[in-house]
C-alpha cells in the first residue's frame, strides 16, 4: 500500500510488523542506547504543550482534574481520562526488538526517565482510567493497573521536544556489540507519521562521560564562536584603518 500510507496505518486488519537488518560499524560498549527519533513533529506547538494536566498527574486527588487537557477531557460518555490531554493521548507506540544471531537482546526499560520526574511529576497512587476509550485512538495504550510513576515510556514522552526532530529513549542493552556483528530488530510500525508528513527512525548509540552524540550543540557552538571570531577581527580591522579620534575641549575659567 505505498500509493496510500495513510489507509495502510489507520487499517487494524494488516499486519504492521517489519523487520530490518543494522550491521554495526564500529565496536559499541554496553550500555546501547536505543532511542527513537521523529522528524516534523511539533511538541512544542503552543496549543499541544498546554493540554495536559500536571495537577492531575501528580495527586490522586485531584485524578478527575481535566482543565487545559482540551481535546482529550472526558470519553463520550462523560467519564474523565487519566491521564488527559493531547500530549498523553498521541504516546509513541512503536515496539523494538533486536536478535543477534540466535542471541535475543533484552531491551530494559527501567530508569529511562527522569528520576526527578518519577518521584515528583508522577503520582504513586494515580492510575490510568478510560485512556485511548474514544473513537479516535491516538498511540500507546497503559495498563490501568501500573501507576503513572512506574510508566515510563508515558514519562519520558510527557517531557515534551523543543525542537521538530528530536529522540528520546525508549531502553537500553546491556550486551557489549562487536563491529561487522548483524542485527536483526523486529519492529511493529504502529506509530502514525504519514498524516502529518513525519519520518520514524530508530537510534542505537553509546554515550561517554560527556554524555551522548549531539549534532546540534557542537553545529551551535562552531557557528556561535566563528561568528564571535569574526566580529572580533572586523572591529580590529576597522579600528586600525579608522581609529576613533579623541575630541579635546579647552574651556578658559575666568577668576574674579
Amino acid at each position: 500500500m505505498t500509493d496510500n500510507k495513510l489507509a495502510y496505518i489507520k487499517n487494524d486488519t494488516i499486519s504492521k510488523e517489519c523487520t530490518r537488518i543494522l550491521t554495526v560499524t564500529k565496536e559499541m560498549k554496553q550500555p546501547i542506547y536505543v532511542y527513537y527519533q521523529l522528524d516534523n513533529f511539533y511538541q512544542n506547538h503552543r496549543r499541544y504543550v498546554k493540554s495536559r494536566n500536571d495537577a492531575q498527574l501528580r495527586d490522586y486527588k485531584k485524578s478527575n482534574t481535566t482543565t487545559s487537557c482540551d481535546p482529550e477531557r472526558f470519553t463520550a460518555d462523560g467519564k474523565p481520562i487519566v491521564p488527559c490531554g493531547l500530549i498523553a493521548w498521541s504516546l509513541f507506540n512503536d515496539t523494538y526488538s533486536f536478535t543477534r544471531g540466535k542471541e535475543n537482546l533484552t531491551v530494559n526499560k527501567k530508569d529511562i526517565s527522569w528520576k526527578s520526574d518519577r518521584e515528583h511529576k508522577f503520582a504513586k497512587n494515580v492510575y490510568p482510567s478510560n485512556f485511548q476509550n474514544g473513537a479516535l485512538i491516538g498511540g500507546k495504550k497503559l495498563n490501568s493497573s501500573i501507576p503513572l510513576s512506574e510508566q515510563e515510556d508515558l514519562i519520558v514522552w510527557m517531557r515534551t521536544a523543543a525542537l521538530p526532530t528530536f529522540r528520546k529513549l525508549y531502553g537500553r542493552i546491556y550486551v557489549d556489540l562487536k563491529a561487522n556483528d548483524t542485527i536483526t530488530v523486529r519492529l511493529s510500525n504502529n506509530y502514525n507519521t504519514y498524516s502529518f508528513g513525519g519520518k520514524k527512525k530508530l537510534v542505537l548509540s553509546t554515550a561517554t562521560w560527556l554524555g551522548g552524540k549531539n549534532d546540534f550543540l557542537g553545529f551551535a557552538y562552531l557557528i556561535v564562536g566563528g561568528l564571535c571570531i569574526f566580529l572580533a577581527f572586523a572591529f580590529t580591522l576597522l579600528y586600525l584603518i579608522k581609529p576613533r579620534l579623541v575630541a579635546f575641549e579647552l574651556r578658559s575659567i575666568t577668576v574674579k
